[in-house]
């Protein structure tokens, strides 16, 4: 049998591991417990109740279960308590049921069975002075609540009205003695034309229209500066120096805006004093506006103040008539 060197060195090399191998297993001993004979002898019952640390636990379990019992204890009278004036409420209802089926029996029982429909009386029930009060302010509120919008309206309307009216007429007489002045102020008119005559031409239609006022003194340029005696006059004389017609109309439309400018102005101011705060709160319509709605508010918050009252009667009302359904 022919053995080969390799098998021998396969052999070999498990072989040499299993020789040098250092692992070690740990082994855990079983090591029994066994109870000596003072550990007997603590537990017993005499060594027992003697230790202080169960004497300490003994008593602190004995007042925490005093603590409980008198805790539940209290609970206890309170629960006995409310279950009491429970029950003696409910008593009182039956003896108060009974009392009242009583009453209306015997009522009843002194009535006569015979009674025919000729014989009840028709009562007329009156209605108390509360609830004619609470009618009364309800109409009265329903009333003044449609009035005073109404009467805003037209005192606002009225007002606004009566504003523009004059602030539009102060404008058209300060426009109109606006244009009449700056004419008068123009160099030399006067001694070609009496004043009369540009007071007449100025009117609340024309006083701020540029092309009627440059017409005007085109006019009094052309028939008064083309005679002979008028044509050395300070006015013709200053319209030829500065610049002829052309200046001259230049001078109306300036007179035009002038005019235009002081109406606007004055309506403006006129206006805004018409419509301020107090001018609004001098005028009787928005004074007389103001009392009625003071007015209406009272009558409203008494018959708040009636209704809330007539309501905690009649709730009060339901439950004596539940007390005596049940």
């Amino acid at each position: 049998m022919k053995v080969h060197y390799i098998n021998i060195l396969f052999f070999a090399l498990p072989l040499n591991i299993l020789v040098h191998n250092k692992n070690k297993q740990s082994i855990i001993p079983n090591t029994q417990t066994n109870r000596s004979l003072y550990e007997c002898e603590l537990y017993a019952p005499v060594n027992y109740d003697n230790d202080p640390q169960m004497k300490y636990v003994m008593d602190n379990f004995n007042k925490q279960t005093q603590q409980r019992f008198h805790e539940y204890d209290d609970r206890m009278i309170e629960k006995r308590k409310q279950c009491k004036d429970k029950c003696d409420k409910e008593i009182q209802k039956i003896i108060l049921k009974d009392k009242l089926e009583k009453q209306m029996a015997q009522q009843f029982a002194t009535l006569q069975t015979d009674i025919q429909s000729d014989a009840i009386p028709t009562c007329v029930c009156e209605k108390s002075v509360a609830d004619k009060m609470e009618k009364g302010c309800l109409r009265c509120v329903r009333n003044l609540g449609g009035f005073i919008p109404s009467l805003g309206m037209i005192g606002g309307s009225a007002l606004y009205g009566a504003a523009v009216k004059s602030s539009m007429e102060l404008g058209i007489k300060m426009g109109m003695q606006t244009a009449v002045t700056s004419l008068k102020e123009i160099w030399g008119i006067t001694s070609l034309i009496d004043d009369t005559v540009i007071e007449k031409f100025v009117t609340p239609i024309n006083y701020c229209n540029k092309t009627s006022i440059i017409e005007f003194l085109k006019n009094i340029n052309s028939n008064s500066c083309g005679s002979v005696t008028n044509a050395k006059s300070l006015f013709c004389n200053a319209v030829s120096r500065t610049g002829g017609v052309e200046r001259l109309a230049a001078r109306g439309a300036d007179i035009a805006d002038i005019a235009r400018f002081e109406a606007a102005e004055a309506a403006s101011q006129k206006f805004a004093q018409m419509t301020s705060v107090s001018a609004i709160f001098s005028d009787p319509v928005v004074i007389s506006a103001i009392a009625v709605l003071t007015i209406a508010v009272i009558l409203l918050i008494i018959y708040l103040i009636l209704r809330y009252r007539r309501k905690k009667k009649m709730k009060k009302k339901l439950q004596y008539i539940k007390l005596l359904e049940e």
